[in-house]
């Protein structure tokens, strides 16, 4: 399998399961406890890793959303509890759903392995989402740890997405348009979607190319075995998240 096959073959559920703990129901309970709605706990918990920083800064690493939803969102957030206090809950709310859905799946080891190595091998710079994230201490126990790990192999992807969407000449506004045309309102771009054209499109997937080109450096170093592995592993957790 080529990197390139093999990025296409993981990515979609990287996407997917590194998102799972999100809105979970377990991880909404926290937020509540702690004051917290979804989208307010989702703000301040992804983004908490940065520190205690201004909307714009969290706003610039999460792209998608508008500005104006961004420090809405956030400040109001921030009001209730500290960012990294409540980054390092969140990452707990991911350890937990990895630690009871994926410590007694067969070959999280070997998972894990690949996907550390693809980490080891990740440049960080310019990708200020993902170092921070990559800072935390990994989990000790394999599920937390797969848990985790996939997380953090999201947000590198997502990091340099962002990165290509600005190099490919299409708008944050545009590219979430095209992405999600149903959550147009909910990203808070308003209520009317300008009509989006076939040039759009084409700069859409111009930078999802782009990104594929910018993560196999990374993801260049695992050998076929490996490769094996990380797939076997996404495709156990996705069973396991399923039949939850």
């Amino acid at each position: 399998m080529t990197t390139q096959d093999f990025i296409a073959a993981a990515h979609p559920k990287i996407g997917t399961l590194g998102a799972a703990f999100y809105f979970h129901p377990d991880t909404l309970a926290v937020g509540k406890e702690l004051g917290l709605d979804g989208f307010r706990w989702y703000f301040l918990g992804r983004g908490g890793v940065l520190g205690d920083v201004e909307a714009q800064v969290v706003g610039s690493a999460f792209g998608y959303f508008s500005p104006a939803v961004a420090d809405k969102i956030w400040t109001s957030a921030r009001d209730k509890m500290a960012p990294r206090d409540a980054g390092r809950r969140y990452l707990e709310c991911a350890q937990a759903l990895g630690r009871s859905t994926f410590a007694d799946l067969e070959g999280m080891d070997a998972y894990c392995a690949a996907v550390e190595k693809i980490n080891a091998a990740a440049d960080p710079a310019g990708l200020a989402l993902y170092a921070a994230l990559d800072a935390e201490p990994l989990a000790d126990d394999v599920g937390a740890r797969a848990m985790q790990l996939t997380a953090l192999l999201r947000e590198f992807r997502g990091c340099m997405h962002l990165t290509a969407l600005v190099a490919s000449g299409i708008s944050m506004e545009m590219a979430h348009l095209v992405k999600r045309p149903d959550d147009y309102g909910t990203f808070g771009w308003g209520d009317t979607p300008p009509p989006v054209t076939d040039a759009d499109r084409a700069l859409s997937q111009t930078a999802e190319d782009l990104t594929n080109r910018l993560v196999e450096p990374a993801f260049s170093v695992v050998d076929d075995d490996e490769q094996a592995a990380l797939l076997a592993g996404l495709d156990a957790m996705e069973t396991a998240l399923a039949g939850g």
